[in-house]
């Protein structure tokens, strides 16, 4: 079975359009943006809980631009 997560995203202002890219870059990312107090909601699906603890630490939150996240794990 699959995990999913929703991961909400702030970035830099003046970063965006790069954030938006890298993010959507990511395999099982599916990326929202979205008004209020976050920029980006990233619906993300991986083989594993741990897996997105990967994606999270090695890809995401390393992306220039990317101020804050908070993981939402479903289930």
């Amino acid at each position: 079975m699959a995990a999913n997560a929703f991961i909400l995203v702030n970035a830099d202002p003046t970063s965006t359009e790069e954030v938006v890219k890298k993010l959507a870059a990511i395999p099982g990312a599916v990326v929202h943006e979205v008004l209020g107090p976050y920029d980006f909601v990233v619906d993300l699906e991986a083989d594993t809980q741990e897996d997105i603890t990967a994606i999270l630490r090695n890809k995401i939150r390393p992306i220039n631009g990317v101020t804050n996240t908070v993981t939402c794990i479903c289930f």
